[in-house]
């Protein structure tokens, strides 16, 4: 089966009512556009042409790839300013989603009971668990579709406009699947699955700590598989009480608050606005970064040893920078 004709079997298929308020790409559309495109024909056209008289008629070396389009301003116009806008509309979508899935979960009090009490007449874990099933669906047959379109782009115009979007793509954030929401997604069920719960769902996702590299793994198709680190790149350890950046990179509280110059206390969203990304150098990630409370948890669970001795570390760090902090504080008061 085409693409295509998944693509429009998963808008509307069982899913629909849960696409409904969604974002998604607009493929098929798309793909007329490119198709129809009268600059990219006229160029296919004369090329062809001129291919045949150099090759005396022989007609077997024409192909989109023989000729080059530095640009095309209908294509660029309908296809990188769709493109982004789609992306970023089903990026925000899905971490909006991902973000009120996990915030139940983890929620207690008059919020855990009003969950519970909305769910009473069903089993709550499966709800949380199918809920899930589809968010990871929604994004990774998007994502598919993008790549499949700007794959189009490029044999169509013989160029690399298409893979160079990708880039454009992560420096807005919008890469879906580099989504730190989705390592979030991911750690929540690979918690649920060391729980005992059983479910085809869970063996999209593995996670190996046991390396040198820690890593988790997420198998989209039988040919796509997607690793994410879970190495802090400062302490070059496996993450504690890890944090995304607004760019989507992890680190360590600890060595993200003194990577700002800021307490850990008072955690990465109080560092200025100047303060960069250890690895991207970024301007003014650290107000949106996110504590990855899922992955904080399975790490917990998986590494027990470790994630205990971190905590002493973490702990001795606070009251040291407490102290230093404090003493500081006397000694402007009495002015000495």
């Amino acid at each position: 089966m085409k693409f295509g004709e998944t693509f429009t079997e998963f808008l509307h298929g069982d899913q629909e009512w849960f696409l409904d308020k969604c974002s998604h790409v607009e493929y098929k559309r798309l793909k007329k556009v490119l198709k129809a495109c009268q600059v990219c024909r006229a160029l296919r056209d004369s090329s062809s042409d001129e291919q045949v008289e150099n090759n005396e008629g022989d007609e077997s070396n024409i192909s989109p790839r023989n000729y080059q389009l530095d640009t095309c301003p209908e294509c660029d116009e309908k296809f990188f300013s769709e493109l982004s806008k789609e992306a970023s509309d089903i990026a925000g979508c899905f971490r909006s989603r991902v973000r009120r899935l996990l915030h139940f979960h983890i929620s207690n009090g008059l919020q855990k009971y009003m969950w519970r009490l909305r769910l009473c007449f069903s089993d709550d874990q499966q709800t949380l668990v199918e809920e899930g099933r589809m968010l990871l669906d929604y994004v990774t047959v998007n994502a598919t579709a993008i790549r499949k379109i700007l794959k189009k782009y490029d044999k169509v115009h013989g160029s690399v406009s298409g893979r160079n979007f990708k880039m454009v793509m992560r420096a807005k954030r919008i890469e879906l699947l580099q989504s730190p929401w989705l390592i979030e997604l991911g750690a929540f069920y690979l918690s649920r699955s060391d729980a005992g719960e059983p479910g085809e769902f869970f063996r999209k996702f593995s996670c190996d700590l046991s390396g040198s590299q820690p890593l988790m793994t997420m198998v989209v198709s039988d040919s796509i598989t997607y690793e994410y680190s879970l190495t802090c790149a400062i302490c070059l350890d496996t993450l504690f009480n890890p944090y995304a950046l607004g760019c989507g990179h992890l680190f360590c509280k600890g060595c993200a608050c003194s990577a700002a110059s800021v307490l850990i206390y008072e955690g990465p969203k109080s560092a200025p606005q100047g303060a960069k990304c250890p690895v991207c150098r970024e301007v003014g990630v650290y107000p949106d970064s996110t504590h990855m409370i899922e992955l904080d948890h399975l790490l917990r669970n998986r590494c027990k040893e470790y994630w205990t001795e971190r905590l002493r570390e973490e702990r001795a760090e606070m009251v040291k920078q407490a102290k230093q902090y404090w003493e500081r504080q006397t000694l402007a008061a009495v002015g000495y």
